[in-house]
């Protein structure tokens, strides 16, 4: 923390640097806010977080160290007016505003805070770390400063690239006190053996190599040197403490239906090895199709997983952890599915991207360990390998992978099954989908969000109906997978069918309370509805009967109106 005199001094600085910007242009690493709320304010709680990613993606851009978000001075004269806020005690909803904006933040950036009075004047600075290496979100959206706007950084790839290459590739920094003594025989052996089959125009001219040249070859040292790929991949386990305070482990944890863990085990380097050993301790048992009519569209028997879709989904997590978050890389098995994560944002930001794409992705984390895993062939380049993941669920009829970024973490969940019959009876009958529809589909059918313009382009395709938190797939689709009688289930009938059916009740019966109402229609609303909106659905309906006079309502009991 700065000293009084300090603080002061680097206020005027900022201020000396904005009065430059008319004749130097405008300083994407400085802003100026005023006061902090949710109307009639200058910036809002939230803004905070926005500015916090913006200025920190565009100090890497401008070269800076640190951007900087002033509060308590108004942008353009420059005064001095004082701000409402105060950090000590400032909360969003019941939280420490402080704690939730670090939270916000990915990957976790320092930014300091000066908070003091400035002649007579309250003035906060957020002192904020330049990105390095990969850009910084806010609660999962990235931003950046393009003049004296605040915008995604989404929208500008060349910006995207530029901070993605700020920063020297960890995984290629050279361990100095390793040698080849620290390297597991073994590790080695399969590597020269993954190595062959991977190029087998080298393998009988690989034999000549010795341990030196073949890792040279291989992209696993670097001239010779040894450095973290290669006590990764090839390292004794004791060679982990070379690399620390990065961890090299790879956590499987089995899970039983209900959720209680059953069998646990922890691997290290060398990670040809360990990756090995993860993918025995998978139960990839057999899975059979009961449903009659698929069984002339898919084998009547096959493994739970792909092996394919268990190496990538693995060996991706290695080639893209980012060790230098000092955690491990976890695999767990549950009764129907496999869950892999590791640490790190993901790099091409969405799946979006990944499956519209052809294009190898032009940015790593770990650019050398990346082209090592290639070399070995247990990865191919970033989007290709996660494609073919997706078409192996689509040729089994199973959900597409699925993704999850939240937390500075990348989480895929393999359902080894089929979930809907709806979903798989689609993909069988509808060639015409690409992955990007399946993969927005998937989601449906698996209860995950969808956002409001994926619904709308799903609704424009004519592939699902419902409102937008009771989804579910479109006549059109239950036509072509003969699913009629379930589409009517889902969707149910029009409002006068319920009507009719009320009033004939009520005329069999003279009088009936609420709760029997409920009773009668519970079971023939939309099964997309949930209780509550089964509830306030059949409460509109007798209002709307009750307001064209069709019934007359008492105390507890409702009738028809003579």
């Amino acid at each position: 923390m700065r000293t009084l005199e300090e603080q002061h001094k680097l206020l005027e600085e900022l201020l000396s640097e904005a009065r430059k910007r008319k004749s130097a242009g405008e300083r994407e690493w400085l802003e100026f806010k005023t006061n902090i709320g949710e109307s009639h304010c200058s910036i809002t709680y939230e803004g905070v977080g926005n500015y916090i990613s913006g200025l920190s993606n565009s100090a890497c851009l401008k070269y800076k160290s640190h951007g900087y978000l002033v509060l308590g001075v108004e942008d353009g004269s420059w005064n001095v007016v004082g701000t409402n806020l105060r950090m000590p005690t400032a909360k969003y909803g019941n939280q420490d505003y402080e704690l939730w904006l670090r939270k916000g933040c990915s990957p976790i950036i320092p930014f300091e805070i000066e908070e003091f009075d400035y002649k007579g004047n309250h003035v906060v600075i957020f002192e904020i770390q330049a990105a390095v290496g990969e850009p910084v979100n806010f609660k999962g959206v990235a931003y950046v400063r393009v003049n004296s706007n605040l915008t995604k950084l989404k929208d500008f790839p060349d910006f995207v690239r530029h901070i993605y290459n700020s920063q020297k590739d960890w995984s290629a920094e050279v361990v100095n006190e390793a040698t080849l003594d620290d390297l597991d025989p073994e590790a080695i052996k399969k590597a020269r053996e993954l190595y062959g089959k991977k190029h087998e125009d080298l393998r009988k001219e690989m034999e000549a190599w010795d341990d030196v040249t073949f890792l040279n070859k291989a992209k696993i040292t670097l001239k010779g040197k040894i450095t973290n790929t290669t006590i990764l991949l090839l390292g004794r386990p004791e060679s982990e403490a070379l690399i620390s305070p990065a961890v090299a482990r790879i956590r499987w944890i089995y899970k039983d239906s209900t959720g209680n863990e059953r069998d646990f085990s922890i691997e290290t380097c060398p990670f040809v090895i360990a990756a090995e050993t993860v993918y025995g301790k998978i139960r990839n048992f057999k899975y059979r199709y009961m449903n009659p009519t698929l069984l002339s569209l898919v084998p009547d028997e096959l493994d739970t997983y792909d092996p394919f879709i268990i190496r990538e989904a693995l060996n991706n997590a290695i080639a893209h952890q980012d060790y230098r978050c000092h955690g491990m890389i976890n695999v767990v098995e549950e009764e129907d599915r496999l869950i892999f994560s590791n640490l790190g944002g993901f790099i091409p930001n969405s799946i979006r991207n990944v499956l519209e794409n052809d294009a190898p992705e032009e940015n790593y984390r770990n650019r050398m360990l990346a082209n090592a895993m290639v070399e070995l062939g247990l990865v191919d380049t970033i989007g290709s390998g996660i494609r073919r993941m997706f078409n192996k669920q689509r040729e089994r009829l199973f959900p597409m992978p699925d993704y999850d970024f939240r937390d500075n973490k990348v989480k895929v969940t393999i359902v080894g099954k089929v979930m809907d019959m709806d979903y798989a009876m689609l993909l069988t009958r509808d060639k015409s989908l690409n992955l990007l529809e399946i993969e927005m589909l998937s989601r449906l059918q698996m209860h995950r969000t969808l956002n409001d313009d994926e619904i709308a382009y799903l609704r424009k395709r004519k592939l699902v109906e419902g409102r937008k938190n009771a989804l579910y797939f479109a006549k059109s689709v239950a036509k072509a997978t003969g699913q009629e009688v379930e589409y009517t289930r889902k969707r149910g009938f029009d409002d006068e069918y319920y009507k009719d059916l009320i009033l004939k009740a009520i005329d069999q019966h003279k009088r009936l309370s609420r709760t029997q109402i409920n009773e009668l229609l519970m079971n023939k609303l939309p099964d997309a509805l949930t209780e509550k909106q089964k509830l306030i659905k059949i409460g509109n309906l007798l209002l709307a009967l009750r307001k064209k006079e069709k019934i007359e309502v008492g105390e507890k009991r409702l009738w028809k109106k003579k």
